[in-house]
C-alpha cells in the first residue's frame, strides 16, 4: 500500500503526540513540517526526526510529497491555513475547532469539494478502541434504553495556551473542548441534536472560562455537558439508561470504561495503546486509500453543525456585552 505523507502546519503542543500517532500508523509518514519561524520548524523537525522544515506554511502546501496537511494552529488560524492548503491541492485533516464560523467551514468543504481534497476535522475520540466498546454496548442494549449523558471537563491549567483568554484569537472553553463532547455524544447515540442552550462565566469582553449546555437529540435524549478552567475536578462522561450507567473517564483520551450494572455488577471495557492519535490517523490514511472525500464518521453533516451550534451560542452571549 501507498505511505500517506503528512505536512504539519504548526509547531504547537499537540504536535508531537499527533506526530506519534502518525509514526505508529501503519501507512503514514510525518514528512514535513512548517512554522511561521524557520528555527522554530527546524528545531521541531529534529526532535521529532521528521525530515524536512519551512519557514512559512505556504512553502510546504508546495511540497509535492506531502498528501496531507494537519492544521494544527491556533483556532482563528484553521480556517486560513485549511485554505490554503486546499487551494494547493492537499487534503486536510482540520484540529478542533473546525473553524470559528459556519460560513467559513463550508466555504472549506466546497474547495475540497471542487478540488477533489479529502477534508475532516480531527476528532481523536471517536475512533478510540474504548468508544467503539461503549457504542456496541449502547446497541446491545447493555443498559437499556438511553435517557441522559452527562459530560464533565476540568482543565484547571491553561496558562500554556497563551491566546486562550483572547475572544479575538478564538479562545475559551467551549472553543477549546466544545468539539469533544457535542460530537461524542452523537457519535454514541447516532442522533442529531435539535435543540441547544446554555450560560456561561466571563468578564466582560473576554472569553469564557466556564460553560454548561444543555443538549435535547431527536430521539428525545437530553444531555448536559459541563467544561471549566476554574476547577480541578474529575473528567468523565457518563451515559445513564433503564438498566444501568456507563463511566468513560477522560473520554477523549481514555483506555477503559466501566458499565454499571442496575443489579450492582459491573463490566469493565479496556483498549490499550500506544498513542491515542494513531486510530485517527489510520482512519485518514484509509479514506485516502480509497479516493474518499469524506469521512463516514467524522462528517461533513457534523462538522458543520457543530461550528453552528458553537458559533449561535457565542453570538447570544456575545449580544449581553452591548
Amino acid at each position: 500500500m501507498k505511505e500517506i505523507h503528512y505536512g504539519i502546519l504548526s509547531t504547537a503542543q499537540i504536535v508531537p503526540r499527533f506526530v506519534e500517532g502518525i509514526k505508529k500508523s501503519r501507512m503514514g509518514q510525518a514528512t514535513a513540517i512548517a512554522s511561521r519561524s524557520l528555527e522554530k520548524a527546524e528545531k521541531m523537525a529534529t526532535e521529532l526526526a521528521i525530515t524536512r522544515a519551512y519557514g512559512s506554511y505556504e512553502e510546504l502546501c508546495m511540497d509535492n510529497e506531502i498528501d496531507v496537511v494537519y492544521v494544527a494552529t491556533y483556532n482563528k488560524g484553521h480556517y486560513a491555513a485549511a485554505k490554503m492548503a486546499l487551494a494547493h491541492h492537499k487534503h486536510v485533516l482540520v484540529e478542533k475547532p473546525f473553524t470559528l464560523q459556519t460560513d467559513q467551514a463550508e466555504e472549506l468543504f466546497k474547495l475540497a469539494e471542487k478540488n477533489g481534497c479529502f477534508l475532516m476535522e480531527a476528532q481523536k475520540s471517536v475512533f478510540l478502541p474504548i468508544s467503539l466498546q461503549v457504542k456496541e454496548a449502547i446497541k446491545m442494549n447493555k443498559i437499556g434504553k438511553v435517557h441522559w449523558l452527562q459530560s464533565i471537563t476540568a482543565y484547571p491549567n491553561v496558562d500554556h495556551i497563551s491566546w486562550f483568554h483572547s475572544l479575538e484569537a478564538g479562545g475559551g472553553t467551549l472553543h477549546g473542548s466544545g468539539s469533544y463532547p457535542i460530537q461524542y455524544m452523537q457519535f454514541l447515540l447516532d442522533q442529531p441534536i435539535k435543540e441547544t442552550s446554555g450560560s456561561v462565566t466571563r468578564q466582560k469582553g473576554a472569553t469564557d472560562d466556564q460553560v454548561n449546555l444543555t443538549l435535547k437529540f431527536q430521539n428525545q435524549t437530553v444531555a448536559n455537558i459541563f467544561i471549566s478552567v476554574k476547577l480541578a475536578i474529575p473528567s468523565k462522561m457518563t451515559i445513564y439508561g433503564e438498566k444501568g450507567r456507563i463511566e468513560i473517564p477522560y473520554f477523549w483520551k481514555t483506555k477503559q470504561a466501566t458499565i454499571h450494572y442496575e443489579d450492582g455488577s459491573q463490566e469493565k471495557l479496556t483498549g490499550d495503546f500506544k498513542s491515542e492519535f494513531v486510530f485517527e490517523v489510520e482512519h485518514v490514511n484509509e479514506c485516502l486509500q480509497n479516493n474518499l472525500l469524506e469521512s463516514p464518521v467524522m462528517t461533513r453533516k457534523m462538522t458543520l453543525e457543530t461550528v453552528n451550534i458553537v458559533e449561535q451560542l457565542y453570538s447570544g452571549w456575545l449580544i449581553e456585552d452591548e
